[in-house]
């Protein structure tokens, strides 16, 4: 027969040795499945941001990320930002990885107002610029009214380009320019005496229902579904490859093989085939 003092002691150590098994054993999982989550969390990548601002580049991310990305094991998000200095501003704070919807001289002034340095890879599209009118039916030039109202941008690479496109069509002339654009200051005189209205890119399609006429970029007016032939195009400045569109990024992206994948995509022949399909004229493949 066993002592009761044998018996005591043989229950406190086989207890104590269960605890101390059950401590030992109920631990060890936490810190395993605290490791495994913190090695997932570290080989996750994320997934680049596209910045863009309207219905034309949106529609040509959407093609190659469907129909061109999965093959080169690109993933990315669009990001639909509709303010043409909010987007910019995304990029250089470092919310969007790139953005898509400008050309290489508005994307120059918006890095000197944000004291910013952007880079622009390859170029994708051109827009058509040309002269608009909605509410008068002439196809040329010579039968613009005297005192017709004409909408152009407020921004300055593109006021400059308005100016001089309204400049070559005979419509104004021009004195040297004064600084880097030319502006309605060095505006020297107009034979057809015109009302010259400074608007916002994206209101100047909206504002056809207002004034005579308007030199924009059809995919503002795609933007605003208004179909439209020009009464005069743009040719010289078509031509132009800094008035293309390109993907802009901040230097310190420029070998992300995730951007120089987007990169290579956006000059993809398949791309070229859905611009041309597509917008047949409006927009056209600058590569």
């Amino acid at each position: 027969m066993f002592s009761p003092k044998f018996n005591r002691r043989y229950f406190i150590l086989t207890t104590g040795s269960a605890i101390a098994s059950i401590l030992f054993t109920s631990c060890t999982p936490k810190q395993n499945s605290s490791t495994g989550q913190l090695v997932s969390q570290s080989t996750k990548t994320e997934i680049l941001k596209v910045g863009s601002r309207n219905s034309v580049t949106e529609d040509i991310l959407k093609f190659v990320q469907k129909e061109l990305a999965p093959s080169q094991g690109l993933e990315f998000q669009i990001v639909t930002i509709s303010d043409s200095i909010k987007i910019n501003d995304a990029l250089k704070n470092r919310e969007i990885d790139a953005n898509l919807f400008q050309h290489e001289l508005f994307m120059k002034q918006a890095a000197k107002r944000l004291n910013a340095d952007f880079s622009m890879l390859n170029r994708s599209y051109t827009s058509v610029f040309a002269l608009y009118s909605k509410r008068l039916k002439i196809k040329s030039v010579d039968e613009i009214p005297v005192g017709a109202t004409i909408g152009i941008s407020n921004d300055d690479s593109n006021q400059d380009r308005a100016l001089k496109f309204l400049k070559n069509l005979g419509l104004i002339n021009l004195k040297e320019k004064s600084g880097e654009y030319f502006t309605l200051q060095d505006l020297i005189s107009h034979p057809k005496n015109l009302q010259i209205k400074e608007l916002d890119n994206y209101a100047l399609a909206r504002a056809l229902d207002d004034i005579d006429f308007a030199v924009a970029y059809s995919s503002f007016l795609l933007q605003a579904k208004i179909n439209l032939a020009p009464i005069a195009l743009d040719d010289i400045g078509i031509a132009d490859k800094k008035y293309a569109t390109g993907l802009a990024i901040l230097p310190e992206k420029a070998n992300d093989p995730n951007i120089q994948k987007l990169n290579k995509l956006l000059v993809d022949p398949k791309l070229k085939d859905f611009i041309n399909t597509n917008y047949k004229g409006t927009v056209v493949p600058s590569f």
